[in-house]
């Protein structure tokens, strides 16, 4: 036998600005993604530069990475003070 769920659900009146927020981080991710795909797609060379003891494409690789964990972070945040003022 299962239990139920963890918490109430019920209206979330955040929900379209978290939405907002979501998307406009997306579109941000995703020029910054765009870009490194531009780059490896019209010059090559500049990829294979080396920064800080590594390719710049590593550098670039981790940075994403980094970029959407931080992202990540942000988001949570300002939907966890949007949830609280909102729904309150």
């Amino acid at each position: 036998m299962g239990h139920g769920p963890a918490v109430k659900l019920g209206k979330d009146d955040a929900s379209a600005y978290k939405t907002k927020l979501g998307v406009r981080m997306f579109i941000a991710y995703t020029l910054v993604y765009a870009t490194f795909v531009a780059i490896n797609a019209t010059a090559p060379k500049m990829m294979q530069s080396i920064v800080l003891g590594q390719t710049a494409a590593v550098i670039w690789g981790f940075g994403l990475i980094g970029l959407a964990l931080v992202m990540a972070v942000i988001y949570n945040h300002f939907c966890t003070r949007a949830e609280v003022r909102m729904n309150s």
